[in-house]
């Protein structure tokens, strides 16, 4: 009983965009963000909206949402093989689930670095060419950032 008033209350509530509408709402809420944390890291906004993470929880919710509502729709999430994977994501809302779910985290990932970068102090040319390989690449920008922060602090610990 509850499940199926959950049920519906997502679908009365999800009916009123589609999911490729909210795929563009999601990315226009994380682009900003994005911007703020390449060139300006350390404007007061940026450093709050950093600090209270407010945009990977607005993204968060939307992820919760279309998560739940695939969950109580569709098929069990089975990501035990490569084909059901591929066979879940054939639903829209699964799919936008997906891509917030890769917004969220490589903006969490971009402000963790930008917090590390507080000690680290990695001059801001070369922070935001990682900041938008984060924002473009996800683990090849955290990657890059990883080398950097390994071989600033080895350097600091040699002097």
């Amino acid at each position: 009983m509850i499940f199926a008033n959950l049920k519906q209350l997502f679908i009365i509530k999800t009916t009123i965009m589609t999911a490729s509408e909210v795929f563009s709402i999601a990315n226009l809420i994380a682009m900003p963000m994005w911007v703020l944390m390449i060139f300006l890291p350390k404007w007061k906004v940026t450093q709050w909206l950093i600090k209270f993470k407010l945009i990977p929880l607005v993204l968060a919710l939307i992820y919760a949402v279309y998560i739940i509502m695939t969950m109580l729709d569709g098929p069990a999430l089975d990501f035990g093989s490569m084909e059901s994977v591929m066979e879940l994501f054939k639903d829209d809302r699964a799919l936008l689930a997906g891509w917030v779910h890769y917004l969220a985290f490589d903006l969490l990932i971009g402000m963790w670095m930008l917090d590390q970068n507080k000690q680290l102090k990695i001059h801001q040319i070369i922070m935001a060419p990682i900041l938008l390989a984060t924002f473009m690449l996800g683990p090849v920008g955290f990657l890059l950032f990883m080398i950097i922060r390994a071989t600033k602090k080895q350097s600091h610990e040699a002097a």
